[in-house]
């Protein structure tokens, strides 16, 4: 190995979490496209274990640990530290951050401003041939979750255990419920419009549900080889034709031996989305621990997809009805509501890792009581918001972000 490589990590050794969020105007809360102003113009600061960086559009800026961290109790505090730290350098350009998944008021046809430095060749390629000046590209913050595999043995079981959470991410997670001003009849619109950004070129993304896959050379074949051979028609200097073309809702990274998870919404404060992450890490974890690999495998993708566009809609509300993969995840019974799926597997969590219960437990008591935060912020907007109302909750949403508190209503 290579010294400057970073050491091989087996599953569950480390974690590394992405968090994005808007820049927006203090005063309006419309996008601000700025980003480069607080990156000085490069992709990425490093600061110590964290990190900044920018993809595709001015007014996002992400957060992210930059190595990976083997407890996650580790990281809310230092997220929290990196958001007060942008938002006292944005006050100056009297901007803020907002937090949740979609801009509630943007319109990305007219606001949409993409990064003009460094990786602007891929950006302008992805504009060309997708038009990134919409919904599915140009207004959306997620958190990204990234589990290492050490080998092909680690990497099916990880892969596995990933498709089955996948579907049920949206019933705890979501937080994009309003679009251009109104309610979007979705509590995961970013997730509704993401499964339709790559729509003319449907390998891209499939079924956001991966395939089954058994290792890195069936990956290869049968999800990267026919993205690339579908776009190159479209991309003949071979800009896009990388692993990152991938949109589906669980990428393999072979660049970094790991695999990404890109369903999560952004939440309120780092806070809630580090336990969320706990949560699904707890999951991944059991599932990949599990000794019934073939069953797991055997889920088809249609099914598993169905799923995860009910809670796209419905979220926590979502009936799950499909027997086989209630027994899956552990759940005694044939159906139940995702809220109530969530809550045996967050107590039976909280029970086997008391040590960092002090760390999650409040944050996923709240989103199980209270519901996700597109549920809360559609309570305390109301079904027809007038503009003055829609402002003043998500400024309550920016306070929160700042000051590191869960949103209640």
């Amino acid at each position: 190995m290579n010294e400057d490589e970073p050491p091989l990590l087996h599953a569950f050794m480390g974690c590394g979490i992405e968090l994005e969020y808007m820049i927006v105007d203090s005063e309006h809360l419309s996008v601000m496209p700025v980003s480069d102003r607080l990156l000085e113009g490069g992709s990425d600061v490093e600061r110590g274990r964290m990190g900044w960086s920018n993809e595709l559009v001015l007014h996002v800026i992400e957060v992210k640990n930059v190595r990976p961290t083997a407890s996650l109790s580790l990281l809310p505090d230092a997220f929290h530290a990196e958001v007060r730290e942008i938002d006292r350098r944005l006050h100056a350009l009297g901007a803020r951050l907002m937090p949740g998944a979609m801009h509630p008021w943007m319109d990305p046809r007219t606001e949409t401003r993409l990064w003009p430095h460094g990786n602007e060749t891929i950006y302008r390629t992805y504009d060309r041939i997708f038009e990134s000046r919409s919904h599915g590209w140009a207004n959306l913050q997620s958190m990204h979750i990234n589990l290492p595999f050490g080998d092909d043995e680690e990497f099916e079981r990880l892969h596995a255990a990933i498709r089955l959470v996948l579907p049920i991410l949206p019933a705890l997670a979501a937080s994009s419920p309003f679009v251009e001003g109104r309610p979007a009849g979705w509590m995961d619109y970013r997730m509704r419009v993401y499964c339709d950004n790559a729509s003319g070129f449907p390998s891209i993304a499939g079924m956001i549900v991966p395939e089954t896959i058994t290792s890195r050379a069936a990956y290869e074949e049968r999800i990267l080889a026919p993205m690339y051979r579908d776009i190159a028609p479209h991309d003949p200097e071979r800009v896009l034709q990388y692993e990152w073309l991938n949109s589906r809702g669980a990428i393999a990274r072979f660049d970094r031996n790991a695999i990404e998870i890109r369903v999560l919404d952004t939440q309120e404060c780092p806070r809630a989305d580090l336990a969320i992450a706990a949560a699904v890490v707890d999951l991944v974890r059991r599932l990949y621990r599990a000794d019934n690999l073939v069953e797991q495998q055997e889920m088809t993708t249609a099914a598993l997809a169905a799923i995860l566009q009910d809670c796209i809609r419905d979220a926590d509300e979502t009936q799950i009805d499909h027997a086989g993969y209630l027994r899956l995840l552990g759940f005694p019974g044939d159906r139940c509501t995702a809220s109530t799926l969530w809550g045996h597997l967050i107590d039976r969590m909280l029970e086997d890792d008391a040590r960092h219960r002090q760390h999650w437990e409040e944050p996923l008591r709240t989103i199980l009581e209270h519901g996700p935060l597109a549920r809360r912020l559609l309570r305390a907007a109301g079904n027809q918001p007038p503009h003055a109302q829609l402002q003043a909750v998500y400024r309550t949403l920016c306070d929160c972000l700042h000051a590191g508190q869960l949103f209640l209503p």
